[in-house]
């Protein structure tokens, strides 16, 4: 399983000099299989460059996964220029919930006044498959979802191929559980022993009390996750929009220097455009 990030922002795009190692793209992540598949998850401003690389590799099939529904992962997404190609299939899986509830997301993305193309304009071949809540597969990967801590829901998900496990949890609220959240233990359960995480870190300990129950959580809770869980690997996820280079990489220092300080093999980092990872 290859692995990449196209974004990693939380809440709105930035641009600007101090954001140059981590990238200013929100939310895109690229997952290609052992099958040949290619998953998008997410579809941020970071899908932009995503959709003008696939188009480089003449890459005609796609398939989609959306965790939720706030702006910052879906406001690239008619920037995605193989929407705009007949030769393209796309196949978007109904989740984070069952039903037409992503179809409803994704036509309103495309309507006047918001956006001057409609969904009934688009060229590529659009295709809705089931999805969540239970276990799916998209060629040789098996996806597993899971419940986010957050306003208005959504879902994380475990990606596992050839006994190797990718679990994905951005704006999940360890703090606090929201309405069809579950419980920090339930976290630890479900991330069990995985070979990589990327979890939502946004907040500094002293931000997070200011801001509880907005649906993110503080790295030391993240940290302190991965520990519980036994994971392998720590990628701090949906950094926060007004954090520069230097204070992410204060953020990392941080979290390492608690790794030190106990007797565990974790590498922890921050996610960064354009990071790749392989399983």
């Amino acid at each position: 399983m290859y692995i990449k990030c196209w974004g990693s922002r939380g809440s709105t795009p930035v641009s600007g000099a101090e954001y140059d190692k981590y990238g200013g793209d929100t939310t895109c992540i690229e997952i290609r299989t052992e099958s040949e598949d290619l998953i998008i998850v997410d579809a941020g401003t970071g899908i932009r460059r995503l959709g003008n690389h696939l188009l480089r590799e003449d890459r005609s099939v796609f398939n989609f996964i959306f965790t939720h529904s706030h702006w910052d992962h879906l406001m690239g997404f008619p920037f995605f220029k193989p929407l705009h190609k007949r030769e393209s299939d796309i196949y978007i899986h109904r989740c984070p919930f069952p039903g037409k509830y992503i179809e409803t997301i994704v036509t309103k993305l495309l309507r006047p006044p918001h956006f001057p193309v409609r969904y009934s304009d688009l060229k590529a071949c659009i295709t809705y498959k089931n999805g969540c809540p239970g276990t799916f597969s998209i060629g040789s990967v098996t996806i597993t979802p899971i419940s986010l801590s957050h306003p208005n829901g959504g879902c994380g998900y475990s990606f596992e191929e050839n006994g190797r496990r990718f679990v994905f949890l951005t704006d999940n609220e360890l703090g606090f559980i929201h309405e069809g959240g579950l419980s920090y233990d339930e976290y630890v359960e479900f991330c069990g022993g995985a070979d990589l995480l990327f979890h939502d870190g946004e907040y500094t300990p002293s931000e997070y009390r200011e801001s509880i129950e907005w649906g993110h959580s503080s790295y030391m809770d993240t940290l302190r996750l991965a520990f519980d869980a036994g994971v392998r690997r720590l990628g701090i996820f949906h950094l926060n929009q007004e954090r520069t280079d230097g204070d992410v990489d204060a953020i990392v220092d941080c979290c390492n220097e608690v790794v030190a300080g106990k007797n565990v093999s974790l590498e922890c980092f921050a996610v960064a455009r354009d990071m790749e990872f392989y399983l």
